[in-house]
């Protein structure tokens, strides 16, 4: 019995995508361990010059400009090297687009790894996706697959980037479905599976087992608790509708500074992005820290979710204007750990104690946000579960993701990697 009826080929197809997914672990499990450690160097810097008085806190400023500037500059000779890469995977599929140059790959994990490391807040993931959907075009290649093979190999193997770059082996697939392709083809789904299973497993040893981002411990919430989750999702559904309107507008912006060269643009967004590290590191980065903090249950007033809310709103658009690579995925998840934080503290007077801790809204507001965004609640629902462990929460999740893709949709937001897909088309 063969898969597909492809017969050998069929069988080739399987043998490139767990190959390829073996390189993809080793590609995007590098680039988050490397991404570790350059957290853990800013955060040494940040303590060796706030010792400095005020005149230290230019160094970080300096530094992000410096690496913005840089990974702008290498980004720009690789065609569809700037942003988050997540877009040309769509496209290619769609046949609107052909796969990148062999470049991609190295230019995106050094550009990317400069860029995301020196504290811009762009997310690891669209790089991963990118350098992931990359192998398994060069896989195809090299394994002298159909068109059509290849073209599913690209995808699946994007998927797999994206179950590594959050441990998340369901949402890439999911993410494949229902984001990348909006179909469920047997075939697909077969070595978006290979790949993603070989992807995860090689990977583990570079940035171990545990769950991303773990959340404090959760009980199912009560049923009564469901309409609150359900107005949860509508305000996140704006918010994300907000967010999507003005990544967009921020790249609009930056378009009608033609006499502004692109180098010198990025560095000075990395100059401000540095300033305000040099404020307060949780108000940068791609958000790990701030939604770890988050997830444990508290650690932040009111007056500080507000502000980290409205600084990251604004520096994530802006930080992804400055056509370096990175993503939109993990900025967005800590701006849904913001808005589900702040919503229980709003919320907690008119609460009896039975009900649902901020944890709880941590993680629904994490999905929710994704889902206004991105408008892919399934994939906001599974890579949350699978990110923080928090299976309870189920039903909460399914209610306020729902609210927010309607909310979303009635406010005329389109989804943003069909905005940023049409656009990138149509400068190409």
């Amino acid at each position: 019995m063969t898969v597909g009826g492809r017969g050998r080929d069929g069988g080739r197809a399987f043998v490139a995508a767990a190959l390829a997914g073996c390189a993809v672990g080793l590609v995007g499990g590098g680039f988050r361990w490397c991404l570790d450690h350059a957290d853990l160097l800013r955060a040494m810097l940040l303590d060796a010059t706030g010792a400095l008085g005020w005149a230290g806190r230019l160094i970080p400023v300096a530094v992000t400009a410096a690496g913005a500037a840089a990974a702008c500059a290498l980004a720009r000779r690789v065609p569809h090297a700037p942003g988050s890469g997540i877009q040309h995977v769509e496209a290619v599929w769609r046949q609107e687009a052909e796969p990148g140059s062999a470049l991609l790959l190295p230019v995106k994990f050094v550009g990317g790894l400069i860029a995301i490391g020196s504290g811009l807040v762009l997310g690891r993931e669209g790089p991963i996706v990118h350098m992931g959907a990359a192998i398994g075009s060069g896989a195809g290649r090299r394994g002298r697959l159909g068109a059509e093979d290849a073209r599913m190999l690209h995808t699946a193997l994007g998927g797999a980037g994206l179950a590594v770059a959050f441990t998340a082996p369901l949402g890439g697939l999911v993410f494949v479905c229902e984001e990348v392709t909006g179909t469920v083809r047997p075939r697909l789904v077969l070595l978006t599976l290979v790949g993603t299973l070989t992807a995860v497993a090689v990977s583990q040893p570079l940035v171990g087992e545990g769950l991303v981002l773990p959340a404090a411990a959760v009980t199912a919430p009560p049923l009564w608790t469901l309409p609150i989750f359900l107005l949860c999702g509508v305000t996140a559904g704006a918010l994300g509708a907000a967010y999507s309107t003005l990544v967009v507008a921020t790249l609009e912006a930056c378009d009608r500074l033609p006499r502004v060269p692109l180098v010198a643009r990025a560095a000075a967004i990395g100059a401000l992005v540095g300033a305000l590290m040099a404020f307060d590191p949780l108000l940068t980065g791609g958000g790990d820290q701030l939604s770890e903090r988050l997830l444990a249950g508290g650690g932040l007033t009111a007056g500080a979710l507000v502000l980290c809310l409205a600084v990251r709103f604004a520096a994530g658009p802006l930080s992804y204007a400055a056509a370096t690579p990175g993503g939109l995925f993990a900025p967005l998840l800590a701006l849904g750990a913001l808005w589900g934080s702040l919503s229980h503290v709003l919320l907690s007077p008119l609460l009896p104690p039975d009900a649902p801790g901020r944890a709880a809204f941590a993680v629904v507001g994490m999905a929710a946000v994704f889902t206004g965004v991105v408008r892919a609640p399934l994939t906001g629902i599974v890579l949350v579960t699978e990110m923080t462990g928090a299976g309870e929460l189920l039903l909460p999740l399914l209610a306020a993701c729902f609210a927010a893709a309607v909310t979303a949709d009635r406010m005329g937001s389109e989804p943003v990697y069909d905005t940023l897909r049409r656009r990138m088309l149509e400068r190409t």
